[in-house]
């Protein structure tokens, strides 16, 4: 019997059905092990030695492999045919020699590109070992993201207080999304006008004409600028003779396609279906493990991280029978269509995303599938047939009018299309092209070259021209694609990771960066202006390309890199703030000098006077204030163009009223700070105040929503078993329930008004539940995990303790103030109250440290283990 390892627990249950009782087919869950989330997991001065682990989950998989193939006559890796999948196969034939459970036995990888049973008889009918130089790359591209981001987050930390870590792809698609936010508040509107008229023929058929030329002078889009011009010429049309120059109708014709890549996949599911990156990725996951038809489970779809154009023969061929089936002899070309990809870096090892039967069509398929599965299949499969068929027959008529009225002449020009045969397009239609309603599309009558036509209406329309739109996911994923950025097993990643660090928001399926992300990427571009280039970031995905083909060492990349890079990080950490936040105010001036109305100097403080703006920096990131504090207590939000006079404008005090409480009589505010804008019942230090939650805008908030929030915490009711009360409230993190110490995180701010007390009893069990473990109890539960210390050592975590909770990294137990909100603990409090501990010599920490010291080499002052908080236990050696 031979052990076989794939990556899901659903594509072990299919591929062991197809190889039946011989084999025994484990998974491995996706990556089993990864660079710990601390300094040192690669080390530069060892020649770049990576240290890997393996999480308690992984573990047991692991562990359940190595057992079984104990007891096997050898090993077959069949993990993802992609970089991703190689590296897998690597890291669990690693372990297993660390295990010592392979001996002697033989060990093969096996690749598959669709989950169908000859797919997969086929693959291991021709085995092979592991492809070395796919693994280098793959490990120089995890050494490189994490050198980049664990060398740059701590400097980050320092100088810009807020950002919380800049990664090697990501920084450069944010530039992208931040880059674009700045052309559209630098773009000025221009007026401009388009003048049509609507013609009619001696056999009373009318048709649209626009204007190309005025006295005799070729008219550009801009040309007509203002309605002086245009009521001119239309009075001139309206006065004049129109004639038929010539017509022209040309045959063209419009070819299919390729086949869907990674990327043209999920830019035709956004643009067709309304898909994000992620939901696109999630579908066609599904669909490539298939679904059980007729008794038997097999895969719908070729693998779907690729970005080759190109199909297998025997697809090719399977595609033009069922052309030839569906459509009809007429739409079989001659020969079978050959297409290479145009996209910068592009990899071909694999095929395009198809259809793994092009005989199982959409409707043959719609009862196994729900709805999302059964749209991202149709496309699929239109898009890969319509690629093999013919090509659109289109005859384009082009007319040429002639307007005369004494002197003044003009030119018109009329363009229409006709589809003599469809072709491919019987098959599949770019969205772009369904949308597309101009004049090409428009068919025209019969119109003869020296017949007068008559005049019908002359029209004059205003237009402004329009800013570049943001981006979408799909155009961005476009745009890196064509910059030969990230690959198609990443683009979902950096989508998300620069959503979830809320460096942009999506608007309308647009990509808005948030001031932050706009932040971060003026500070990349300002000191490592170099390292989100985007021709620096293409070159080294060209590197790593060069390394999987063999053709580069992956060490030698990492020294040419870590060389160069290093000493930019040792220069930058020499610049002081105001350095910073000097550079930042110029190359963010729209966003932190925002307009004024009334067009006064908008970096003078509209307080005081005097003072001159500027973006300061705080414990939670950045905002702007006045040079003149603390005489002047002027603050903004950094980017709330909406409210420019900031906390102290807006009226005479920059408060919007909402109304007054009924019971206290006291005066609800709307007010704008340094972190958002919040609520505030009542005047001075005593005044009640509440941010508002995520999701609800300033505009939305009315006097009912004003005095709920404001009545928080809420008491729910009095636990059964202790009879102390359980309260609801916000913290600064979200929704949650507590009691007795015990927070547990809710929802939506909605459950905070409407939880009842049997839910919320059940949510503190769940929570106490999850709690416990391991011998008397086990750990106190954690409320919220803030990450690694940057002194390294281990993870920095809020708990909730017998007698409240309390900071705990390693040995380090530091309570928390009476009063303070869990919730709202960052990374930065923690380190100040983790320092403070240690220096009263608390915890038991010393001999951690000088066991840390002992294995560590010697101390280099990196980014990554300076101190992280200017306290007198940061002084200390280690």
């Amino acid at each position: 019997m031979d052990v076989v390892v794939v990556e899901s627990p659903a594509k072990a249950k299919t591929i062991n059905k197809y190889l039946g009782k011989n084999y025994k087919v484990l998974a491995s869950f996706g990556h089993v092990r990864d660079l710990p989330a601390k300094d040192g997991s690669v080390r530069p001065d060892e020649d770049f030695a990576m240290s890997w682990a393996v999480d308690t989950a992984s573990g047991k998989r692991l562990a359940d492999i190595a057992k079984a193939v104990k007891d096997a006559d050898g090993l077959i890796l069949a993990t993802d045919p992609d970089r991703e999948g190689e590296a897998i196969s690597w890291h669990v034939l690693e372990v297993l020699k660390q295990k010592r459970a392979l001996k002697d036995k033989p060990v093969s990888r096996v690749v598959f590109n669709a989950i169908t049973k000859s797919s997969v008889l086929e693959a291991m009918a021709n085995p092979r070992q592991i492809d070395a130089p796919l693994v280098d790359a793959y490990l120089a591209r995890r050494a490189l993201d994490y050198l980049v981001g664990f060398t740059l987050s701590p400097v980050l930390w320092r100088k810009l207080p807020g950002a919380r870590s800049a990664g090697r792809v990501q920084s450069v698609a944010l530039r992208l999304v931040c880059d674009r936010e700045s052309e559209i508040e630098r773009f000025i509107r221009e007026e401009y006008w388009q003048i049509a008229a609507l013609l009619g023929t001696p056999r009373n058929d009318n048709f649209e004409a626009r204007l190309t030329a005025f006295d005799r002078k070729k008219l550009q889009k801009l040309d007509i600028s203002n309605k002086a011009q245009a009521d001119d010429i239309k009075s001139m049309l309206e006065g004049a003779t129109f004639k038929a120059l010539s017509v022209e109708a040309k045959p063209t014709k419009r070819n299919p396609g390729p086949p869907f890549t990674t990327s043209t996949l999920q830019q035709a599911a956004s643009s067709g279906l309304g898909f994000s990156a992620s939901r696109t990725m999630q579908v066609a996951q599904r669909l490539y493990e298939g679904m059980e038809i007729g008794g038997e489970t097999t895969g719908l779809i070729t693998y779907m991280r690729t970005d080759g154009v190109q199909m297998a023969p025997e697809a090719i061929s399977a595609a033009r029978d069922a052309i030839a089936k569906e459509f009809g002899a007429k739409y079989l070309p001659e020969k079978p269509r050959q297409y290479t990809a145009k996209a910068k870096n592009a990899q071909e090892a694999h095929e395009a995303i198809r259809p793994t039967d092009f005989m199982r069509t959409p409707a043959s398929v719609r009862q196994y599938l729900d709805s999302d599965q059964m749209r991202l299949y149709e496309l699929i499969w239109k898009r890969a047939i319509a690629s093999q068929m013919q090509s659109a027959e289109i005859e384009r008529t082009t007319a040429e009018i002639e307007a005369v009225n004494g002197p003044r002449t003009a030119e018109l020009r009329a363009i229409g299309s006709v589809v003599r045969f469809d072709g491919f397009i019987a098959a599949y239609t770019d969205q772009k092209d369904d949308d597309a309603e101009d004049e090409e599309n428009r068919r025209l009558p019969e119109i003869r070259a020296g017949e007068q036509l008559a005049r019908q209406a002359i029209n004059a329309t205003q237009h402004t021209t329009e800013p570049p739109p943001r981006y979408s996911e799909a155009s961005l994923i476009k745009k890196l694609e064509e910059l030969g950025i990230g690959r198609p097993s990443t683009y979902t990643a950096i989508l998300k990771t620069l959503e979830d660090r809320d460096y942009v928001t999506i608007d309308k399926r647009r990509l808005v960066p948030q001031a932050k992300g706009r932040l971060l990427s003026a500070f990349l571009e300002s000191f490592f202006k170099r390292y989100v280039e985007y021709d620096f970031t293409a070159s080294l995905e060209e590197k790593l390309d060069e390394i999987s083909d063999g053709k580069l060492a992956w060490k030698d990349v990492l020294r040419d890199f870590w060389k160069d890079f290093s000493g930019a990080v040792a220069d930058i950490k020499e610049l002081r703030v105001t350095d910073v936040l000097d550079a930042l105010n110029e190359e963010l001036a729209p966003l932190v000098f925002p307009t004024r109305e009334d067009g006064s100097n908008p970096r003078i403080c509209p307080k005081c006077g005097t003072g001159n703006l500027s973006l300061k920096l705080g414990k939670f990131g950045a905002f702007v204030g006045c040079s003149n504090y603390p005489e002047c207590s002027f603050t903004r939000q950094l980017g709330d163009a909406a409210n420019p006079n900031g906390e102290n404008g807006g009226g005479e005090d920059g408060t919007k009223v909402i109304g007054k409480d009924p019971y206290t009589s006291e005066e609800i505010t709307l007010r704008s700070g340094r972190f958002g804008p919040y609520l505030q019942r009542g005047d001075g230090k005593e005044a009640k105040r509440s941010s508002l939650p995520k999701g609800w805008t300033a505009e939305s908030i009315d006097h009912e929503k004003a005095l709920a929030l404001l009545s928080l915490p809420r008491d729910v009711g009095q636990h059964p078993e202790t009879a102390k009360m359980i309260s609801a409230g916000l913290g600064r993190y979200g929704p949650f329930v507590l009691h007795d110490g015990t927070y547990a995180n809710l929802d939506s701010i909605e459950d905070v008004f409407s939880i009842g007390l049997n839910r919320a009893v059940s949510v503190i069990a769940e929570k106490q539940l999850k709690g416990k473990g391991g011998r008397n109890g086990g750990t106190a539960a954690a409320l919220k995990e803030l990450g690694d210390h940057p002194d390294g050592g281990g993870k920095i975590v809020v708990r909730d303790g017998k007698y409240g909770p309390y900071v705990n990294f390693g040995k380090v137990n530091a309570t928390l103030p009476k009063g303070r909100d869990p919730q709202s603990v960052t990374i930065e409090d923690a380190l100040a109250l983790i320092a403070e501990k240690e220096a009263k010599g608390g915890g038991g920490k010393k001999p951690f440290r000088k066991a840390a010291a002992a294995k560590a080499p010697a101390a280099k002052k990196t980014a990554a283990q300076k101190p992280a908080a200017k306290k007198p236990a940061a002084k200390k050696k280690g």
